[in-house]
């Protein structure tokens, strides 16, 4: 089909070109479009230049960004509670889950619990660590099947909650360990959903941008998820009030290379989100 339209254009050409140019000149262009038709399209390679090039990686980059010393684990839970329950759910919490941080036997403890302030209501957040990694994680959960306060607590809390989700978490090695810390404190939970196959660039631009936010200890953790949603990226910072957040925030552009950060990172996100948390009575984050 491709031939015959070509044979039928190029006798136009022919036609049209007269005697003067003869049957050599037609015999010309049909070589001449047969090679086009043939060979890559230019504009295709032309627009190739401009496509982001993604560098093949030797390792996953759980082992290029976490850190190697600890081998600590961590997973996040979101409850959200129904409203006319959230008192009762935040006295069950304080029993049963302290319990868990302070029994030696469970290797795992209680890193913060909060509810949310700002952002989704009438919503709890636990933060855990589980120092050994999966085989800790592994051990709790066993444990707990055969722990019957913790069975008691697993079914009242089902009566208050509307759903309940969580991942598992890394933390980046250029950030600080979360630890304990006195109060009175306001924390806030930003969340990054990363485009796929850019937690590597993340990683580079933050452990350098990392520097730039330590100068009122405002840096409490970074974590990226490994099992739940993918290519999550979860920072907490801890300020005294609002007001603090906002003047500790400004003061970060004053840093040379703060903007540089900010202009390269925005494009990697696909969504992100902000959560401010009180801290609940037994949360060590006060």
């Amino acid at each position: 089909m491709a031939t015959r339209v070509l044979h039928s254009s190029c006798s136009g050409l022919y036609r049209a070109a007269g005697p003067a140019r003869g049957k050599g000149h037609a015999t010309a262009v049909i070589r001449s479009l047969s090679a086009s038709h043939n060979r890559p399209r230019e504009d295709s390679w032309f627009k190739s230049l401009f496509v982001r090039k993604v560098d093949p990686r030797k390792d996953a980059h759980s082992h290029l960004l976490a850190k190697k010393e600890d081998n600590n684990l961590y997973k996040i839970q979101f409850h959200n509670v129904k409203p006319e329950c959230l008192e009762a759910y935040n006295k069950l919490c304080e029993d049963v889950l302290t319990n868990i941080h302070t029994d030696k036997a469970y290797p795992c403890e209680l890193v913060g619990t909060w509810n949310t302030w700002y952002g989704e209501q009438d919503q709890a957040v636990h933060l855990w660590r589980y120092r050994g990694g999966y085989p800790a994680l592994t051990e709790v959960m066993s444990k707990l099947k055969n722990n019957k306060e913790f069975l008691e607590y697993r079914s009242e809390r089902g009566k208050m909650l509307l759903s309940r989700r969580n991942q598992l978490l890394l933390e980046f090695s250029f950030w600080n360990e979360p630890v304990p810390r006195d109060g009175p404190n306001i924390y806030e939970l930003r969340s990054y959903q990363l485009r796929p196959g850019t937690m590597i660039e993340w990683g580079n631009y933050w452990a350098r941008a990392i520097g730039y936010r330590q100068h009122n200890r405002e840096a409490v953790g970074g974590f990226f998820s490994q099992i739940g949603d993918l290519y999550m990226v979860h920072h907490l910072w801890a300020y005294k009030d609002l007001q603090s957040r906002e003047d500790t925030r400004n003061a970060a552009w004053q840093h040379e290379g703060w903007d540089e950060v900010v202009y390269y990172t925005v494009p990697l996100i696909q969504h992100m989100e902000s959560r401010i948390m009180i801290p609940l009575k037994n949360s060590p984050l006060k």
